[in-house]
């Protein structure tokens, strides 16, 4: 079968149709309030939701960073089955709230993508970085150039 003779999907085609407003899905970056991401509906085109929408994927990104530098992912101490599965439930839930994460970004809106960013970078600041840590014994701190 040859497709190098087929047009390009027109707009229509791209629409989606479960929505009666008939929103754009875009492809590309985009800025503006009126999305939707994660759910559908979710934010709409209030300005209130958009910022809520913000403010859960900023949430999202930190908590992601607190469950991937948390001790019990580390592993240290003694093994159990117990604590192995408490582990377990912990790097599934930060799995899945990165995936979360992901999808939001991929909505393409701007402010989104930034919100992410910002999110993943207090999560770490604030639980991975050595800005806020006292060196451990077995943690040697960073020499001073």
């Amino acid at each position: 079968m040859d497709h190098g003779n087929m047009p390009p999907p027109s707009p229509s085609s791209m629409v989606n149709h479960t929505n009666s407003n008939m929103i754009m899905m875009h492809m590309t970056f985009f800025w503006g309030k009126n999305t939707e991401i994660l759910f559908s509906g979710w934010p709409g085109t209030s300005l209130g939701m958009y910022v809520l929408c913000l403010i859960v994927v900023f949430l999202l990104a930190v908590i992601v960073e607190w469950l991937a530098h948390s001790s019990i992912l580390r592993g240290r101490g003694s093994t159990s089955r117990a604590k192995g599965l408490v582990q377990t439930a912990v790097y599934t839930l930060k799995t899945g709230f990165a995936y979360l994460v992901m999808l939001a970004v991929m909505s393409f809106n701007g402010g989104v993508f930034i919100v992410a960013i910002a999110g993943f970078a207090v999560g770490f600041m604030l639980f991975g970085s050595t800005a806020f840590k006292n060196p451990s014994d077995d943690e040697k701190p960073f020499e001073q150039l």
